[in-house]
């Protein structure tokens, strides 16, 4: 069964930010490594990865810069930024809250 794309919609800058949390990274491999940490349930699309990106560095949650590959393409790399640290926080607090509303809502004899 894979996750509604509905369910997650809000979700993806918290994605990324934490998958950024863990590490400098650029958007193939974080998108990897989020298929592999959810058994292939979800995968984002490349426009909304990358639309994304541009957004949270807009903002100045993230920043770019290019690495210096001896082979291949360039890759551009995207690190978090003590303000997206900060925003991360907020969002993941926010989820939690989200998801114990959920709960009570959904199963409310288990909230």
């Amino acid at each position: 069964m894979s996750i509604a794309s509905d369910m997650l919609r809000g979700h993806t800058d918290t994605i990324i930010l934490a998958q950024l949390m863990q590490n400098d990274s650029y958007g193939y491999k974080i998108n990897r490594a989020i298929v592999e940490k959810t058994g292939g349930q979800l995968e984002l699309k490349e426009a909304t990865l990358y639309t994304a990106f541009r957004r949270l560095e807009q903002v100045g949650y993230i920043s770019s810069y290019w690495g210096d590959e001896n082979t291949g393409a360039r890759r551009r790399y995207y690190s978090i930024t003590p303000l997206g640290v900060e925003q991360y926080y907020r969002l993941a607090a926010e989820w939690e809250q989200s998801m114990r509303l959920l709960q009570r809502l959904i199963r409310p004899d288990e909230g």
